[in-house]
């Protein structure tokens, strides 16, 4: 009753604020509202709305041919001045944070986000990440941490990450399998023999290698999934891309590059207004059709 109670009050808000003009609300207005409310409020709605539009989209129609669901994960850094939020420090005369973002490929709605500053490494975040069994994880290679992997694979969830650097290890078996129709180069079942990788990742993983014929470039993935077929891993790895297009449309749409607070609370406020929106507009769409 509390939420529906928060959800109508919201609505009505929002269309007095439409109705009245929001042109009107001074600028300095709005960072200093931002600046003292609790932004958890707002990451909390975000969460609701996300299931609310996840739940609408749970039966979209998906070109990848995969049982459960499917989620890539990636950052997205939005610059700040340094000298107006001192507390957001990236480099030496740099600022920024990043919008942390676990992307549902299938219904193109995110699942869970988290806003960190800009110079936390994007793979001591994966730890946070809510696994599901049965669920794929597509990771770029920023995120091909071994240990990290361990987990995901303990609790019987899938990866697929491409490379970093070439790895150490050895070959269990190789299928032998080139195609060049498709550009699969090799589908070989490997062994970590490095030290550490091997002692953070001790079990068999599959090494996949692919050649992209429009951008003439040669991609190696590693997953611990033996049920998909390489061509179904590499495209699956394709559809990481949705994720990217989402911080293009927050950026280009709502406008996340200009902050109207300079304190670490208006700032994540802003950007979990912005998932809102996003929701909405996501929700709005299938319920008018």
């Amino acid at each position: 009753d509390s939420l529906r109670s928060i959800d109508a009050t919201l609505v009505a808000l929002s269309f007095k604020l439409y109705s009245s003009g929001i042109k009107y609300i001074q600028r300095s207005t709005l960072a200093h509202i931002n600046g003292t409310k609790d932004w958890r409020i707002y990451h909390d709605f975000g969460q609701i709305l996300i299931a609310q539009a996840r739940y609408l989209y749970r039966h979209e129609p998906s070109r990848l041919d995969v049982d459960g669901i499917v989620y890539a994960f990636d950052s997205s850094t939005m610059k700040l001045c340094l000298q107006l939020c001192p507390w957001a420090r990236l480099h030496h005369d740099k600022g920024g944070v990043k919008m942390h973002t676990l992307y549902d490929v299938k219904t193109d709605i995110p699942s869970f986000f988290l806003i960190t500053n800009a110079d936390l490494h994007d793979s001591k975040v994966m730890n946070e990440i809510p696994y599901e069994p049965d669920a794929l994880y597509i990771f770029d290679r920023a995120y091909m941490d071994t240990e990290q992997l361990t987990i995901i694979n303990t609790i019987k969830a899938f990866f697929v990450v491409r490379e970093k650097r070439r790895m150490s290890y050895t070959v269990i078996e190789d299928k032998q399998y080139n195609n060049p129709i498709t550009g699969v180069m090799a589908d070989q079942t490997i062994q970590f023999s490095g030290y550490k990788t091997r002692k953070q990742y001790s079990s068999p993983m599959r090494r996949i290698t692919f050649y992209d014929k429009e951008g003439n470039r040669t991609f190696v993935f590693y997953t611990n999934n033996s049920i998909l077929s390489a061509e179904d891993i590499a495209l699956a790895y394709k559809y990481r891309w949705r994720v990217e297009l989402f911080f293009k449309w927050m950026k280009q749409h709502l406008h996340v590059k200009e902050f109207y607070g300079t304190t670490e609370n208006a700032v994540k406020i802003q950007l979990y207004s912005a998932i809102i929106a996003y929701c909405l507009v996501a929700i709005v769409e299938r319920k008018m059709k």
